[in-house]
C-alpha cells in the first residue's frame, strides 16, 4: 500500500519574536510572495484527510527557508543571514528541522517497511515575476528521469483537465522538479520506491488575503487527487 505524505513548507508568514524586530517596516513584504505561498495552507488542509503524515511550516520563509537545502544560500533571506551563527542555528533547530526530519524519518520507516511512498508538497506562485506573467493555472513538478514520477504527473494531468477543463496545467512549471527541494531532498535520500510531486497553484486564485483558495479550483484538486490515489498509477 502507497503511503501518502503531504507537506506544505511556506503556509504562513509567522516571524518568531526573537528576529520580529529585524522585520520592522516589512509588513508587505512578509504578506506578498516573497514570505509564503498565499493559498496553500488552505488547499493544504483540503487534502489532509488523504495522508498518512501531514506537516505544514508556517513560519516565514524569510526566516528560514524549509524548501532549500541546509547548505543552500537561499536557506536564509537578506533579512536573517546576518544573524550570529548561534541565532541561524537557533532557527534552523526550531522552524526548520523538526518538519524536515520528521518528514525524513516517516519516508524512511516506510520505505524499510517495503511501503511505496508519495510525497505531495503543496505550493503557490506568483502570477507575475519581474514583469513577466506567467499563462498557465497550475504546475506539476517532478524528475522526469524518475518514472512512476512521470507516470503520476500524467496520469494526475489527465485526471485534473476531466475536473476543470479549463485550468492551463504544465509540467515542471514554473520551476524544475529537480530543482533544491524538500522533494529533491529526499529523492537523493530514497533511491526508489518514493514519488515526490511538487503541486503549484497560481496565485491569483487565493482569496481571503491568501488564507483560501478559490472554492473551484480547491475542489478541482481534491477530486482529481482522490482519483489519483485510487488509479494504478498510484500504487505500483
Amino acid at each position: 500500500m502507497t503511503r501518502l505524505l503531504l507537506t506544505c513548507e511556506h503556509g504562513g508568514h509567522e516571524v518568531p519574536t526573537e528576529v520580529r524586530a529585524l522585520f520592522t517596516g516589512a509588513e508587505d513584504v512578509l504578506h506578498s510572495h516573497r514570505g509564503w505561498d498565499p493559498g496553500a495552507l488552505h488547499l493544504f488542509e483540503a487534502l489532509r484527510p488523504f495522508a498518512h503524515l501531514a506537516l505544514a511550516g508556517t513560519t516565514s520563509r524569510l526566516v528560514v527557508e524549509l524548501n532549500r537545502s541546509l547548505d543552500s544560500p537561499a536557506l536564509f533571506s537578506a533579512f536573517t543571514r546576518d544573524l550570529p551563527q548561534a541565532q541561524r542555528s537557533h532557527m534552523i533547530d526550531e522552524h526548520y528541522t523538526p518538519l524536515r526530519t520528521t518528514a525524513a524519518d516517516a519516508v524512511a520507516t516506510w520505505r524499510a517497511q517495503q511501503q511505496t511512498v508519495l510525497h505531495l508538497s503543496v505550493h503557490s506562485f506568483t502570477p507575475v515575476l519581474d514583469g513577466e506573467t506567467r499563462a498557465m493555472d497550475i504546475g506539476l513538478l517532478y524528475d522526469p528521469s524518475r518514472s512512476w514520477e512521470r507516470v503520476l504527473a500524467a496520469t494526475w494531468e489527465q485526471l485534473l483537465r476531466t475536473a476543470a477543463p479549463d485550468l492551463r496545467i504544465r509540467h515542471n512549471e514554473p520551476y524544475l522538479g529537480t530543482d533544491d527541494g524538500h522533494t529533491t531532498a529526499l529523492r537523493t535520500a530514497q533511491p526508489s520506491g518514493y514519488a515526490g510531486i511538487e503541486l503549484e497553484v497560481n496565485q491569483r486564485f487565493a482569496t481571503d488575503g491568501g488564507r483560501r483558495l478559490d472554492a473551484r479550483v480547491t475542489a478541482a484538486v481534491v477530486a482529481s487527487f482522490t482519483a489519483l490515489l485510487a488509479h494504478p498509477a498510484a500504487n505500483p
